[in-house]
């Protein structure tokens, strides 16, 4: 009996010539609290001056980009699996109030909690004569 499966010789050998997209998202939680939408996103790796949040249209778009390293010819590598490039991701919010969101960014964890604009009742109930 072996612990490892028999694909994981395949899985690694084929991980070298297929480009999969998997990891290249940016993972989030969306939840609503205390009157206010929050989302939680992972970019771990990148600086706080890597990332621009927007708004822009009812959309609140999270860009994060992050150059590559120079080449160092001194280095032989037997394996590179850490991207670089620009990521974005935008969440449709409708009309916000874009003064009073606030952002964070610690420990590749950026939290952004955006508050819920009172909604204003245009209900009208129309007579019929």
């Amino acid at each position: 009996m072996s612990l490892i499966s028999r694909n994981f010789y395949l899985d690694d050998l084929f991980d070298d010539f297929i480009t999969s997209t998997k990891g290249n998202d940016m993972k989030c939680d969306i939840y609503e609290k205390e009157g206010d939408y929050h989302i939680e996103m992972d970019i771990p790796g990148f600086d706080k001056n890597d990332i621009s949040i927007e708004c822009n249209n009812g959309y609140l778009t999270i860009t994060a980009e992050k150059q590559a390293e120079s080449n160092d010819e001194t280095k032989n590598y037997i394996r590179r699996e850490r991207k670089y490039g620009k990521y974005q991701r935008s969440f449709y919010l409708g009309d916000m109030e874009s003064d009073n969101i606030n952002a964070e960014f610690k420990d590749g964890l950026l939290k952004i909690s955006i508050p819920k604009k009172e909604e204003i009742e245009t209900k009208k109930v129309i007579e019929i004569k």
